[in-house]
Parts: C-alpha cells; structure tokens; sequence
C-alpha cells in the first residue's frame, strides 16, 4: 500500500470518527471559517504556552487546535457551504499556526542557551514552509502533489508528541529532516509530472 493511499484511509477513518461533532457543530449554526480562525487562536494559545515553558499545556492545547483543521473541511462539506475562499482560508491560516509554534520552539531553546536547536527549529519552520509551498506552486502548475514523508498530518503529531512527552528538540529535528526530504522529494516529481505535461501538450 501507497504512502497517498494509507493517508486517504486514515483521513476517511477520522472523518467517520468525527461525524458526530460535525453534526453538532452544524446544528449550533458555527461556520466553517470560525472553526478555522478558532484552530488558529488555540495555535497561538500553544505558542504561548511553549514560550512560556509549559509544553505539556502547549501540546494538548496544539493538539485540540489541530483537530479543528480536520472538522472546518468535514463541516464545509456536510452544511453545503464548501468554496474555493474557505479552502484558501483554512490553508493559509494553517500556514501561520505552524509558523507561530514553531517560532515559539526557537524562542524557547534560544531562551534556554540551547542555541543549536534554535537554529535547527529556524530551519524546520523553513523547511516546513517549503513542503507546503512546493504543494501549492505544483497545483497551480496543473501538477499533483501529495508525495512525501512529512504531510501536514505528520508535522502535526511530530510536533505533538514532542510536547507532549518532553522530546521537543528530537521532535523539530526529525521534522527539519523530514521535511527538508519531503520537499526534495516533491521537486523532483513535479518536475517530472510537469515534463510529462508539457511533452503531452506537445503532441
């Protein structure tokens, strides 16, 4: 089974889980793109607890707010008010709740001397950008791209379970890695699929 594939069921399996609360959020009359600006409020809820020192706190907090990505989209679908505005929203909002986390994990190692995993958590916030960036760049570009190891999905828990369990620095550097991978590998199969688009065009 494909990396793509097991993600898709994954994804299926939590949107059955999560059906319940769906439905509840739609009888509350709760947008969709409120429960996407709330995911972003508890992200910098996180951030500040991690600059603040209390990781636990900043992970289970993380961690909730996460789990509002995956009910904005379930919620958009379910109430009939699904839209390009809503997708663009909910992405770029994502974007920022990652940077503010792990802007944070750089303020926290900086804080505590702890310099070279600063440096590391700078570079996995780039590393991590770039992921997302080469995805949207690609799908703009008529090209797929859903390949690699460090997904949205991934990062998350990475993230999450660094905090939770007090292994942030061994979280962010696994993540850099990761995504630093994930990006090579996206680059070099969209350049492959865009060569195969442009040959077809071509003919």
């Amino acid at each position: 089974m494909s990396l793509e594939l097991l993600r898709e069921r994954l994804h299926d399996r939590a949107n059955i889980l999560s059906a319940p609360a769906t439905r509840w959020l739609a009888r509350t009359g709760v947008t969709p793109d409120g429960v996407t600006i709330a995911g972003l409020v508890l992200s910098a809820a996180a951030a500040a607890c991690l600059a603040g020192g209390a990781l636990r706190g900043a992970g289970v907090v993380w961690l909730i707010g996460s789990a509002l990505d995956l009910l904005d989209g379930a919620l958009a679908r379910h109430s009939g008010m699904a839209a390009r505005k809503g997708a663009f929203l909910d992405s770029s909002l994502d974007r920022i709740s990652e940077g503010l986390v792990l802007t944070a994990a750089v303020y926290h190692f900086a804080a505590a001397h702890a310099e070279a995993v600063a440096a590391i958590s700078a570079y996995a916030l780039l590393a991590s950008f770039m992921v997302s960036y080469t995805r949207a760049r690609a799908e703009a570009l008529g090209a797929n791209c859903k390949t690699g190891l460090a997904t949205r999905a991934e990062r998350v828990v990475l993230i999450g379970a660094g905090l939770l369990f007090n292994l942030l620095a061994p979280a962010i550097t696994l993540l850099a890695i990761l995504a630093t991978v994930t990006t090579v590998q996206r680059l070099l199969s969209v350049r492959s699929r865009l060569s195969d688009l442009e040959e077809t065009s071509a003919e």
